[in-house]
């Protein structure tokens, strides 16, 4: 009986899922249709039926018009179903037939993705990078399922988001443009109130600090003063009627620290507060008391992190909350910097339930440097979730050639929809999908690379050099293991041209480490860096590597710059080796290297943590000794301009000469015109003589800029001048 019983449940279950599964093609002629009737489902019946053609042959007939269904079908509806939330759906398959359903979003082209990736093994990898698997018959089993992401508004970067709109389908991501009227994104307070046209005739709108106010293109608000409420609310009137279809905005900080308004009435609300966030929700609340149907998105960024003490943001104030101070090598709660922004999400969720986090995966001083932070992006997007954010942006080197930028966003926006999936599963999916027989060899070069950088206990950093790590995950050992990891990688798919172009891709950010290790060792394999720079250059070219920083610094550029700046000279340096002393301490962690820094013949890279001295806010006088009496025409000096970092090249330097160090003749002076390019540049001041001077004692008096001009955004702030080599010849 218990057999006979067992037969007959198993029958019954048979029978049943018999009648539930669907067969939408066979032997590659149509079995079904495709019917919908709801206009915003058309992307996802057209997005289904080309995918079908591709995979079986057939072509399903797709219909908007009022059907009924029968066996074979693909029902895509719009229902009214709160369990299924914003870009959610719901798949599953009565009578033979399947539906799709999803209330409001994109949840009938995310259900559709859904079915391809999961039921019918297809797979989109980057722009146009995909595999089908091919099946003339299609048939699907019994589905049922539900499934919402974890975040309402789902961000990140990648090349091919602007070029391929299957890839920005299948990746669930959003732009700003979908969301925020007018591309009203961040960074509006110049747009909405633009310095070029209120600056000079009210200054009073703009920051007051240091004694006086700064208006500029960078400068923040007096966001107490009546008059820019409603200068600025009249602007965004205009703009919401101009853009009737979205409601939500960006009223926001522009970029810069130090930067905010510390009048006698902005300090004081700020004083109440404990925070300079204080003016900033009151000044937004007014704002949404006044458009209650809007939603006014704003910045807790560097010095409006932490949220205010009392006042709290209305509900159509959108708090868009940056990590951009914390290191990266670790989850948040596990160092000092990440448990101080932890702080300040733990006391907006508090206070808000709307929320977005912006969390950075990128080194913006070398987007193509590896970044080794895979194994905390879950942890930290669990955190975000638990904290209540609803929103969120991850910002990564989404370049084509920037470090793993396939694998970076295809993982992010998986654990975006679902921050619990299985993140080591999810890797070598698509490293073996995306790298056939490589992908092993190159997961393996991802573990190790994690793990070298954990051992080392060096912190990753948003403004790191590839130096930093020279003596943790990027020493010369490990160096060697990576690149026969790539070796081997590359042997493996050989015959395949497509799988080696991608792995070459990959290999671009281990190259570019390579020669930014070389060009700060003494010795020098010249024939061995040519060849890599050969290598690096060319390929950047073929694969579309077209920046190696924020600044958008071109590899090309790069590499005919490092040919001149970093290879052995010809011409000697008569300097090399002499007492250097400066009229200024100094700072750390400058100091260190000050003694030997412009005078061993390393030239500093496009950061300033390696090879570079400087001093912020302050003129200085730097004198060689250069041991006797020496015969020269030209000294040169060579200065770092990095505007991300606050550092500026001079206003001038004064070369002079003495015999004993007490009384000094002026040669020349150089004046520099300001310069306002975002690009890192390296400025070489430079004195030649018409006739050979002769000298012990060689100074030159640096005028500092001192201060952050109007267009910087860090206008009226102290900045800092740099210079590493100084060349007598």
């Amino acid at each position: 009986m218990i057999r006979r019983l067992f037969l007959l449940l198993a029958v019954g279950c048979i029978s049943l899922c018999a009648s539930a599964q669907v067969q939408l093609t066979h032997n590659g002629s149509p079995a079904g249709r495709i019917i919908y009737s709801d206009s915003r489902d058309t992307e996802a019946a057209n997005l289904l039926a080309s995918f079908i053609k591709q995979i079986s042959g057939a072509t399903l007939p797709v219909t908007q018009k009022a059907v009924k269904p029968r066996k074979g079908d693909v029902v895509i509806a719009r229902v009214d179903n709160p369990a299924i939330t914003e870009d959610g759906f719901r798949i599953t398959t009565p009578s033979g037939t399947l539906l799709i359903e999803s209330t409001k979003g994109k949840g009938s082209v995310y259900a559709v993705t859904e079915l391809l990736e999961r039921w019918l093994g297809t797979n989109y990898w980057s722009e146009r990078e995909y595999d089908i698997t091919s099946q003339p018959t299609i048939k699907l089993p019994a589905i049922n399922l539900l499934s919402n992401p974890d975040f309402r508004y789902r961000q990140s970067q990648n090349y091919a988001l602007a070029t391929d709109s299957v890839y920005r389908m299948w990746m669930r991501l959003e732009e700003p443009r979908e969301e925020f009227i007018n591309g009203m994104f961040v960074h509006t307070f110049d747009r909405l109130l633009p310095s070029a046209v209120y600056g000079e005739a009210h200054p009073e709108y703009y920051a007051y600090f240091d004694g006086v106010r700064h208006p500029g293109k960078a400068s923040q608000w007096c966001l107490t003063n009546p008059e820019v409420f409603e200068v600025v609310s009249a602007r965004l009137d205009s703009i919401f009627k101009a853009n009737p279809d979205l409601d939500m905005i960006s009223v926001s900080q522009n970029d810069g620290n130090y930067t905010n308004c510390k009048c006698e009435e902005c300090a004081r609300i700020d004083s109440i507060e404990g925070a300079p966030s204080g003016s900033l929700i009151h000044f937004l609340n007014k704002l949404a008391d006044r458009f209650p149907d809007k939603q006014f998105s704003t910045l807790a960024y560097i010095y409006t992190m932490h949220p205010p003490k009392h006042v709290k943001p209305r509900p159509n104030v959108n708090i868009m909350l940056c990590d951009i101070d914390c290191y990266r090598e670790v989850p948040l709660q596990y160092n000092a910097s990440g448990r101080d922004f932890l702080k300040a999400l733990d006391g907006w969720s508090r206070i808000t339930d709307n929320i977005y986090v912006w969390d950075y995966g990128i080194n913006f001083d070398g987007t193509s440097t590896p970044f080794p932070n895979f194994h905390i992006i879950q942890p930290n997007m669990q955190t975000f979730k638990k904290a209540g954010a609803t929103m969120h942006f991850s910002q990564i080197a989404g370049f084509r050639g920037g470090d793993m930028s396939e694998l970076r966003t295809w993982l992010i926006s998986k654990l975006m929809w679902d921050t619990n999936a299985n993140v080591d599963s999810l890797i070598t999916v698509f490293t073996d999908g995306y790298y056939g027989a490589a992908g092993p060899y190159i997961k393996r070069y991802l573990q190790l690379q994690e793990g070298a950088l954990l051992g080392s206990r060096i912190p990753l950093w948003i403004y790191d050099s590839p130096v930093t790590h020279k003596d943790g995950m990027f020493n010369p050992n490990l160096m060697r293991i990576y690149n026969d990891l790539f070796d081997r990688a590359e042997a493996a798919v050989a015959a395949d041209s497509t799988l080696v172009d991608r792995v070459r891709r990959s290999r671009l950010p281990l190259q570019y480490v390579e020669l930014e290790l070389a060009r700060t060792d003494p010795q020098k394999d010249l024939a061995d860096i040519n060849a890599k720079l050969d290598t690096f250059e060319q390929r950047s070219i073929r694969y579309g590597l077209a920046t190696l920083n924020e600044r958008n610094n071109s590899p090309v550029d790069y590499c005919h710059l490092y040919r001149e700046r970093y290879l052995p000279r010809t011409a000697v340096n008569k300097a090399a080796g002499a007492t250097v002393s400066f009229s200024k301490p100094v700072p750390a962690p400058y100091d260190r290297i000050a003694a030997t820094a412009l005078t061993d013949g390393l030239y500093g890279g496009a950061t300033y943590k390696d090879a570079w001295i400087g001093w912020e806010g302050t003129d200085v006088d730097i004198t060689l000794d250069m041991g006797k009496a020496t015969e020269f025409t030209t000294v040169t000096a060579d200065f770092l301009q990095q505007l991300g970092a606050w550092i500026l090249q001079p206003l001038s330097v004064t070369f002079s000469v003495s015999d004993d160090d007490v009384n000094f003749t002026p040669l020349s002076t150089v004046s520099l015109t300001e310069d306002s390019s975002p690009k890192i540049k390296f400025e070489a001041v430079k004195y030649t003589s018409p006739a050979p001077v002769e000298a012990r004692y060689i100074r030159l008096g640096i005028e500092a800029t001192k201060y952050c001009p109007h267009w910087h955004y860090g206008v009226g702030n102290v900045c800092w001048v740099f210079l590493d080599e100084i060349t007598v010849e």
